[in-house]
Order: structure tokens, then sequence, then C-alpha cells
């Protein structure tokens, strides 16, 4: 059973820093792009940040020099490490895992977890 578990979400006030986490399990983690994508109140999912089993990162252009995406492969987790908050990043995060392989694709997603960012 594939489970990715998110944790480190919460308050912050603008200008402050949070560091999600997303452990897997169930999966050969290394094989995996693992991503971190957000959903705030009447809009869409957006991708935030992801990696590749190869450590390339990318991330979305509102994010760039505030968010590190990393892996830890032992450990079979990714983090997010977000620093100077704005209130526009306040949305719930969600952790994703994908692999594909002609024909094989396979995408896995975590429960989220409320990133809240007001003073």
């Amino acid at each position: 059973q594939v489970q990715l578990v998110e944790s480190g979400g919460g308050l912050v006030q603008p200008g402050g820093s949070l560091r999600l986490s997303c452990a897997a399990s169930g999966i050969t983690f290394t094989r995996y792009t693992m991503g971190w994508f957000r959903q705030a109140p009447g809009k869409q999912r957006g991708l935030v940040a992801s990696i590749t089993s190869g450590g390339s990162t990318f991330y979305t252009g509102s994010v760039k020099g505030r968010f590190t995406i990393s892996r830890d492969n032992a450990k079979n987790t990714v983090y997010l490490q977000m620093n100077y908050l704005k209130p526009e990043d306040t949305a719930v995060y969600y952790c994703n895992a994908e692999y594909s392989t002609n024909p094989t694709a396979l995408n896995y997603w975590g429960q989220g977890t409320q990133v809240t960012v007001s003073s």
C-alpha cells in the first residue's frame, strides 16, 4: 500500500519559515520524481517544486529564491523548505510521487497539509 504522509504545515507570520516533510512508503522511492503542489481556496492545484530521482529541481516562478526542495533517499522523504513566506503562499500543500517510463505511469498523492501565512 502506497502512503505519502505530509507534515510540518501550520500558521506562520509573513516573512517566516516552515519546512514541510513527506514520508513515502510502499514505493521504490529512488525511482520517483517527487513534487509539492498547492491549492488555495477557489483555485486549481498547481506545481510548486519538484525533484527528480537524479536530483534535478524545478520551481514555479513565484517561489524561486524562497523555497528549496530536497530529498533524503535513505529516509524515503522529500522536504520543502519555505522561507520569506507571503500571505499568497497560503494553501493546502500536497506531496506527489510520479514514476513514468513507457508504458507505465504511476502517480500518488498525499492527504495535504495546511499552510497559513497571516499576521
